[in-house]
Order: structure tokens, then C-alpha cells, then sequence
């Protein structure tokens, strides 16, 4: 039996040209809506005679934006440190947690119910507080990042090593293999896709709170310049950074997969073939 030409070139052969042709088919849709939003607002915004001040045209967030570059780089950067170090400090905390109540059943009912509570206080509140008690450094902006970051990600690794093969536990068990070799060798690796679906949502949920925590209070951010652009009536200039914080957002879900990719590429290679 042959294969048509045609069938042969459908399809791409490689996993590598398979990666890209799922890329392009993921990515063309939202590219496309994007697009013709932008197009609508640059024609409304034209034919409309809006003023700049309340909206903006494209254009005009492109050209202010880049005229300022310079600030706003300097701002993004501040907001992307504090993104990493607060996101970095949630991260330890959530496996050192998650791996303490998967070892202990007892932790689990005490501390799991907790972080549930922890998702109910209300960081537009706690926020301001955080600053009044720890003043503007760098403390009160991670504590904000942790409170916004760590519950998807404690409860994905925690689901994630209780939705382990029974089976795969089973036949170790009864090679001789300790708590901590099943862990290491079934527990774990099972997680890993859990996990890295919690931790592009994290990632999210870090810069949104770094620039929550900068609008509470801070000297350098893209939260305080947002708050002090506002304040000047230069919405083109909150819209530059608003574009900004976007693309250090997507910026740092796609980085999640690269290092899927390094850790875990047998959940990548799953969920894309």
C-alpha cells in the first residue's frame, strides 16, 4: 500500500514541524481577534472624534509608549523583580507544603482546609494593610504575589500526587520500594502535568499581583507609574502599560512550557501529539 502525495505533505513527519503547525493553529485564532479588535478601535476612535484623554487611539498608545520607553522600561523592570523574586518565594512555599500533607494524612486535614481560606481574604483589603505593617519595600509585595499565587499551586501539586496509578503504587510496594522511593519514582512524575497547569496559572496571578501590590504602594513599578499616569489624565500612557504587563504576562506563560519541556516533556509531548 503507498501514500498519495498528498496525504504524504498534509501532515508534517517531524515532531519538531508538528510542534509548530500546533503552534500556528493555536495561536492564529486569538492573533486574528486580536487584530480586528485593534482595527474596530482604530476606526472608532478615527471616525468618533473621542478625546485622547479618555480613549486613546492605537496609534497614539504605540507612538506615547514608545516616546516613553525609557520609563516604562525602567518601571517594567522593577514590576518584573518583584514578580520573580514574590513568584519564587510562593513557589518553595507551595512544595514544601505540598510534599509535607502528601506525606502526612493528618497535615492534609489540618492545612488544606486553610488554604481554602486563605483564597477568601479579600487582597484589595489586606494589601494596604500589608504595607501600613511592613512599609514600601519588598516584603509587603511578595506576601501580596504569595496570597495571590500559592493556592493554585499548592492544590495542583497536592491533587496531582493523590491522583497517582493505584497499580504503579501497588507493584512498588510489593518490590520492597520506601514511602519516599514511591514518592520519588511514581508520585512525583505523575504530578508534573498537575503542576505545570497550576504554575502557568501562578505565573499569571504574580504579575497581576505585583501590580496590585505596587498600586497599594511603591516607589518604582508599572503598578505606581499606571496610578501616577492616571492621575495626569495620560490614559495613553496607562494603556502603554497595561500593553506592557501583558506581554510580560504572556512572556512568562510560554517561558512555563520551555521549562515543561527541560522537566517534564513526556506531559508536553502528551498533550500535543
Amino acid at each position: 500500500m503507498t501514500t498519495s502525495p498528498i496525504s504524504s505533505t498534509a501532515e508534517p513527519s517531524s515532531p519538531r514541524d508538528r510542534r509548530a503547525l500546533t503552534l500556528v493553529r493555536w495561536a492564529l485564532p486569538s492573533a486574528t481577534i486580536v487584530v480586528v479588535l485593534v482595527a474596530a478601535w482604530q476606526i472608532y476612535v478615527s471616525v468618533s472624534g473621542i478625546r485622547p484623554q479618555v480613549l486613546p487611539s492605537p496609534t497614539r498608545i504605540v507612538t506615547q509608549g514608545w516616546a516613553h520607553r525609557d520609563a516604562i522600561a525602567t518601571n517594567a523592570a522593577a514590576t518584573l523583580q518583584v514578580t520573580i523574586v514574590g513568584f519564587a518565594v510562593s513557589l518553595v512555599v507551595a512544595w514544601v507544603l505540598a510534599v509535607a500533607v502528601d506525606f502526612s494524612p493528618w497535615l492534609r486535614r489540618a492545612v488544606v482546609p486553610l488554604f481554602v481560606v486563605s483564597q477568601t481574604l479579600p487582597i484589595i483589603a489586606i494589601a494596604p494593610l500589608l504595607i501600613i505593617w511592613f512599609g514600601f519595600g519588598l516584603l509587603p509585595k511578595i506576601l501580596v504575589i504569595a496570597l495571590a499565587t500559592f493556592f493554585p499551586m499548592a492544590i495542583g501539586l497536592i491533587e496531582g500526587f493523590a491522583a497517582t496509578d493505584r497499580d504503579a503504587r501497588s507493584l512498588l510496594a510489593s518490590m520492597g520500594a520506601s514511602r519516599w522511593q514511591q514518592f520519588r519514582y511514581v508520585r512525583l512524575p505523575s504530578a508534573m502535568p498537575r503542576f505545570f497547569t497550576a504554575l502557568r496559572i501562578g505565573i499569571t496571578y504574580a504579575v497581576v499581583g505585583a501590580i496590585f501590590a505596587e498600586y497599594a504602594g511603591a516607589s518604582a513599578g508599572l503598578g505606581i507609574y499606571m496610578a501616577q499616569q492616571k492621575n495626569s489624565f495620560r490614559t495613553d500612557l496607562v494603556l502603554a502599560a497595561v500593553v506592557v504587563t501583558a506581554v510580560i504576562s504572556v512572556a512568562l506563560f510560554l517561558l512555563t512550557y520551555a521549562v515543561e519541556r527541560v522537566v517534564a516533556p513526556w506531559a508536553l509531548d502528551r498533550r500535543t501529539s
